[in-house]
């Protein structure tokens, strides 16, 4: 879908802010435990109107390659100076004029989605309506990380299942698998209930995936390496579980390589992950084609990022719960002034321009570490 605006998407200014973030709990996975989340944020202005996106690297490169230090001086060094000054039909022309650049994507989607924002705000409408987005809520899950104990873990299930999230999703690793599932299926025999590996197994754990067959998982989560097609592959045809892939999926080109290969059988959508909503729009398309249901996946995202993540989730094929729950499960204070709260399960989308949530101004300048403006011509 390719709207044009009056004017075009029109780029002035823009500034850069790293904002540190206390975790409300605890967050282990098989990459180690976290406790507080660094956050970049990107505002573009523009026509009076400011984009807002909210970049996904880490300070150290265990997802994926990319790294806050390199996102943030490619984007002040390389990308800003490129777009800075520079009207756009859209938001798609502007990533077209950034395909010179290779990889990093989530230094890319910073930019992109701003943009997105910006243009929305320009053109007066919310983001899902250009995205063509299909619906208003979008079904939420829970992601739990690893407790001290199968108890603890149980409990924490229940919490969650309380509160009306509408699946359950276990971080696991080598040693802490079985035991967390079996006791959970035990308590919930009928929870959405998935695993989700972050890349910890190779093929020589097969036998013990192969447990987890008998547990009526959802789908086990990026069990192998981060860049693999081909293992994923061999081991989804040894498993009666769908495998769904994550870190392996990149562009709209990785995935149809993964679906013909059947390395996965449900893929996560991580817009960062995959260089911004436009080729976030493709990997649905290309899953959607072949019959292969998404979600949202979510990297531990303020208010800003999960406002985006929120919008995207109402494309058509999102038809899985995402990874996209209260804020106020993460944060005791978001950077957005709106509340982005589960309700029933599901999430609203924010309503207004864009992606409806405005910059919480005082608190991010009191909590940033970091700020940068990058004028046009710099």
């Amino acid at each position: 879908m390719t709207v044009l605006s009056p004017t075009g998407l029109l780029i002035e200014r823009a500034e850069l802010f790293m904002v540190r973030l206390p975790l409300r709990f605890r967050f282990e996975t098989s990459f180690g435990v976290q406790t507080e989340k660094q956050v970049p944020l990107l505002l573009l202005h523009g026509g009076g109107h400011t984009g807002l996106a909210e970049g996904v690297m880490e300070p150290l490169p265990q997802f994926r390659e990319e790294t806050l230090a390199g996102g943030l001086h490619l984007l002040r060094e390389a990308l800003l100076p490129r777009v800075l000054g520079q009207t756009y039909a859209n938001p798609e022309a502007l990533n077209a004029a950034l395909e010179g650049f290779r990889g990093n994507r989530m230094a890319r989607a910073m930019l992109e989605m701003a943009a997105w924002d910006l243009w929305a705000r320009q053109l007066e409408v919310p983001l899902w309506q250009l995205l063509g987005g299909v619906r208003t809520r979008v079904a939420v899950g829970a992601s739990l990380g690893i407790q001290a104990s199968e108890a603890e873990t149980v409990e924490a299930v229940a919490r969650h299942v309380e509160q009306g999230y509408r699946r359950i999703k276990l971080k696991i690793r080598p040693g802490w698998d079985v035991q967390p599932v079996r006791a959970v299926r035990e308590s919930f025999p009928d929870i959405n209930l998935t695993v989700d590996a972050n890349s910890a197994y190779t093929l020589a754990d097969t036998r013990t995936l192969q447990r987890l067959d008998g547990y009526g998982l959802d789908y086990i989560e990026q069990p192998l390496a981060f860049d693999d097609l081909l293992d994923h592959a061999a081991l989804q045809g040894r498993l009666q579980t769908p495998l769904c892939l994550d870190e392996s999926i990149t562009s709209a080109a990785e995935t149809r390589k993964a679906l013909q290969l059947d390395a996965g059988r449900v893929v996560n959508i991580k817009v960062g992950r995959v260089g911004g909503h436009g080729e976030a729009r493709r990997v649905h398309d290309q899953c959607m084609a072949w019959g292969v249901p998404v979600w949202c996946g979510g990297m531990l995202e303020s208010g800003v990022g999960r406002a985006h993540n929120i919008h995207l989730s109402t494309l058509p094929n999102f038809s899985k719960p995402g990874d996209t729950a209260s804020a106020s499960r993460y944060w005791t204070q978001d950077v957005v002034q709106e509340p982005l709260e589960m309700v029933d399960g599901h999430q609203s989308v924010p309503m207004g321009p864009g992606i409806g949530v405005t910059l919480d101004q005082d608190f991010v300048q009191r909590m940033a570490e970091v700020h940068w403006a990058v004028e046009s011509g710099e």
